[in-house]
């Protein structure tokens, strides 16, 4: 019997990997390459039939999936920030509108199509249908160049928001479905949400990380960060699973919180991680999804066949544009346009719906046909929206700060402080007068200055401690007399990134590089020097 699992999963794994750089000849999603591989496999030939021990790897590997997407595609600080305004109200509305449009089909309240849903399970999958695929969607807009553009940052502003909304409905609705609803338990409910939620942030955000710098300061095990991250996603998803939540909602929240993790750590588990992910979990998944594909999807009536086509896509755009424009967006056929973007993140959670016995063969068929569609037809529909659309006249100063870089994939693997580190810069010293710092030190885009004595460190003066000294006074004040003292500083080996998130936690604008062994002050850098090479690495400009 293992044997035969082991044949079947090293055949799979062979065929999709092959597909995949078939199929990217022509530009084609390499999703569409795994299902079309499962089909061939399965349905079309019967090589490969769906086994128990197949599950449980397909299990891990819906696991992995959200974890990475949070992990590279959410960051839930800035997502929190920008969750207000015309945008969530228009997040809020291409959520909604299409899911009581759906709902008229997924449940018998208007007209029994003969699904057979209970209403929470006609939620979820409504839910399902109503989502906004973020990773479809960021990686239609880089590969445009559209995420510099105001048009683009709305589109992924608006898609993020429009994602974790639904998301959290369908990882509730999964995780509930098999219970009966009531007041009383979904308040229960609500609150073990909440308290699982906060307790996973903050051991995942904060103790995590620092347990891992601390285990490999003292324990020098191979892959000891790898593991402790694999170990904590798992216990996470057992969570996650006993709080009523499906397992993947506790991956998404599991790798959104770990995204600022320190730049050595993420160095050292993400490669591994991905390598494990998409070279074989990620294949094995989506094609399990082409196994459990067949033609029953033709017995269903064909207003039922009708209706799961139809509804869900007028639904969603209908939201989407009504959404534009109750916010008074520019370009609303546009920014609708661009909340298309599905597939992803649907046929993991279809197939997660289907093996609880929710859906039926034939339905689940039906939609992941209709999904796959999707990852075909709308990418190239974004773009010719976009392009017609010409450059938007808004002003860029209106548009919504943009919620998370991952989705560029900035490579500054190799770039250290010290590949940066201006060693040649002077600064001023503590007995100049205020006065003669303002006029001969203060320039745009920094608020945070180092006071050097004789080359050494003794603190950093921000503008915003001047505010309270009367300008009568400048004279005859020592700016050193405002110098923070012990302020926080970086080695040359760091890596950039490292140095750019300590100034983030600190609200510096620049950072002090000291040896690592004497303590000498050597430099300093900024954060508008490290965010320049970002956008030159961005821009292939290096």
């Amino acid at each position: 019997m293992i044997e035969e699992a082991l044949l079947s999963i090293g055949l799979l794994i062979l065929a999709t990997k092959l597909a995949e750089a078939v199929f990217k000849r022509f530009k084609v999603n390499s999703i569409v390459a795994y299902t079309v591989v499962g089909i061939l496999l399965g349905p079309v030939t019967g090589i490969v039939e769906p086994t128990s021990e197949m599950q449980i790897l397909l299990g891990i590997g819906i696991f992995l999936l959200f974890f990475l997407i949070g992990l590279d595609e959410l960051d839930f600080p800035s997502f929190a920030a920008a969750f207000r305004g015309r945008f969530i109200v228009a997040a809020v509305i291409s959520v909604l509108v299409p899911m009581l449009a759906i709902m008229t089909v997924t449940s018998d309240v208007v007209y029994d199509f003969g699904l057979g849903l209970d209403f929470t399970e006609s939620i979820c999958l409504a839910g399902i249908l109503s989502l906004t695929s973020l990773g479809l969607a960021a990686k239609v807009l880089v590969d445009g160049g559209h995420l510099r553009e105001p048009i683009g940052i709305r589109i992924f502003t608006t898609a993020l928001m429009a994602e974790m909304l639904a998301l959290l409905l369908v990882g509730f609705t999964i995780g509930e479905h098999t219970h009966q609803l009531s007041w009383s338990g979904v308040l229960v409910l609500l609150g073990q949400i909440v308290a699982f939620t906060v307790v996973t942030w903050v051991l995942a955000s904060r103790v995590m990380p620092a347990l891992i710098m601390l285990l490999k300061r003292f324990l020098h095990v191979p892959q000891l960060s790898f593991g402790l991250i694999l170990g904590g996603l798992f216990l996470t998803v057992s969570g996650a699973e006993k709080m009523g939540l499906h397992g993947s909602l506790g991956a998404l929240l599991f790798g959104s919180a770990l995204s600022g993790l320190p730049f050595q750590v993420r160095r050292d588990i993400v490669p591994g991680m991905r390598s494990i992910a998409e070279g074989f979990f990620i294949p094995l998944f989506f094609a399990a999804a082409g196994l459990h594909l067949s033609l029953s999807f033709i017995e269903l009536p064909i207003l039922t066949i009708a209706a799961l086509v139809i509804v869900p896509f007028a639904g969603k755009f209908a939201g989407a544009l009504l959404g534009a424009y109750v916010t008074r967006q520019d370009m609303p056929f546009t920014l609708a346009t661009g909340l298309m973007a599905k597939g992803v993140a649907e046929i993991a959670l279809l197939l997660v719906l289907f093996e609880t016995g929710a859906i039926d063969p034939s339905v689940f068929s039906l939609l992941v046909l209709i999904m796959v569609a999707y990852i075909l037809l709308v990418p190239p529909g974004i773009n010719a929206a976009i392009r017609r659309a010409g450059p938007s006249q808004q002003d860029a100063s209106s548009m919504p700060k943009l919620p998370s870089l991952a989705h560029l994939d900035f490579a500054l693997d190799d770039i250290t402080v010290g590949d940066i580190l201006d060693r040649s810069r002077t600064y001023p010293d503590a007995s100049q007068s205020v006065r003669a710092f303002v006029d001969q030190w203060v320039i745009p885009h920094q608020q945070d200055y180092l006071i050097v004595e004789q080359g050494r460190l003794l603190g950093i003066v921000s503008l915003s401690m001047l505010r309270y000294l009367p300008k009568k006074l400048w004279s005859s004040t020592h700016v050193g007399k405002f110098a923070r003292q012990d302020p926080p500083c970086v080695h040359p080996s760091e890596p950039v990134e490292d140095a750019l998130q300590k100034m983030t936690e600190h609200s510096l604008t620049v950072m002090p590089v000291l040896d690592a062994k004497s303590e000498e002050f050597l430099g300093m850098i900024t954060s508008q020097e490290v965010l320049d090479l970002m956008i030159l690495e961005a821009r292939g400009e290096h």
